[in-house]
């Protein structure tokens, strides 16, 4: 990682051209981002390195972005998940919430993202980074379907 790179985040999202958009955005704020289009893409890079956020579109292949939030966190307790997605009614927020993201932007809302990720990452402890790893290593399901999925919502504290 470059030595001018302050953070990792680990995008998940199927839209190619959003994956490239939010790589381009988030490196001009000096943020590494590394890109999978699926759950089953994401794993091996959570299993294999540190990210410092994750972020979530609700809308991927087999496994949607609520189950594939809920996985995570049995897996990773302490580090950022936020949903940038364009599923945007107040449902698909509280799901996102309660699947123990802590924040969802609605997408286009770039200065939300960037706002909500410096937010995020301000909070986050530097001493959660070493013991992140608390749960089994469970896989998506193969079997899931994907189920379709843009304002600010963020879990309480």
């Amino acid at each position: 990682m470059p030595s001018n790179t302050l953070s990792r985040v680990l995008c998940v999202d199927d839209d190619l051209d959003a994956c490239e958009m939010l790589s381009l955005l988030l490196k001009s704020q000096r943020i590494d981002v590394t890109c999978a289009q699926s759950a089953a893409e994401a794993w091996p890079l959570i299993n294999g390195e540190n990210f410092d956020l994750y972020l979530l579109d609700a809308w991927l292949p087999l496994l949607d972005g609520f189950e594939f939030c809920r996985q995570i966190r049995e897996f990773d307790s302490n580090t950022p998940i936020l949903f940038y997605s364009g599923a945007a009614y107040d449902a698909d927020k509280r799901k996102g919430i309660a699947a123990g993201a802590n924040a969802y932007v609605t997408k286009p809302d770039v200065e939300g993202l960037i706002e909500t990720i410096g937010d995020l990452m301000a909070k986050a402890k530097p001493d959660h980074v070493a013991p992140r790893w608390v749960g089994n290593q469970r896989r998506p399901a193969e079997n899931w379907l994907s189920v379709p999925f843009f304002g600010v919502e963020t879990a309480s504290d």
